[in-house]
């Protein structure tokens, strides 16, 4: 099967939501998603964009996406965190994913960083297979933390 690995475009966007939608409703989460299109478009493609998005395309159709961020980690430095790498359900074990991979880590490479990091569902285990295969390590005695919008405004109120 003949895809292409690319930079993401802002028209591809609607795609991607559509992506994004269908890992919420993989992962349990469907009514999670609150980002637009509009967000994706604004918040990845201004000035000063917030993330970096690799797709795969088959048939000139987006089927898969790698989106990344910077962060800096006060041990290592320099660091790029990966949000999410999504492949649709019908192309998932045709390679796109694991060619998505192989780009975000080129590009992390690229920019020198110390280290790739990213989560998991625990359950998840063709990704945790995939993942350990190309040399990662999942820590499973770290729990990841989360204060959501909700969270914060209480949180400030009690401040």
């Amino acid at each position: 099967m003949d895809f292409t690995i690319r930079h993401a475009k802002k028209d591809d966007m609607p795609q991607v939501l559509e992506l994004i939608k269908a890992l919420a409703k993989f992962e349990k989460e469907e009514d999670a998603v609150e980002v637009t299109v509009t967000d994706l478009q604004t918040d990845g493609f201004g000035k000063k964009p917030a993330f970096l998005c690799f797709v795969a395309e088959v048939n000139n159709k987006v089927e898969g996406a790698a989106i990344v961020f910077h962060r800096f980690s006060t041990w290592k430095g320099k660091i790029i965190h990966l949000e999410d790498l999504i492949v649709s359900e019908p192309m998932r074990g045709l390679g796109l994913g694991t060619a998505l991979l192989d780009e975000v880590i080129r590009y992390g490479y690229g920019l020198g960083v110390k280290r790739i990091s990213w989560e998991v569902l625990d359950w998840n285990d063709p990704a945790i297979a995939l993942y350990e295969k190309k040399g990662a390590r999942v820590l499973r005695d770290w729990d990841v933390v989360h204060l959501d919008e909700q969270g914060i405004k209480a949180y400030i109120t009690n401040l």
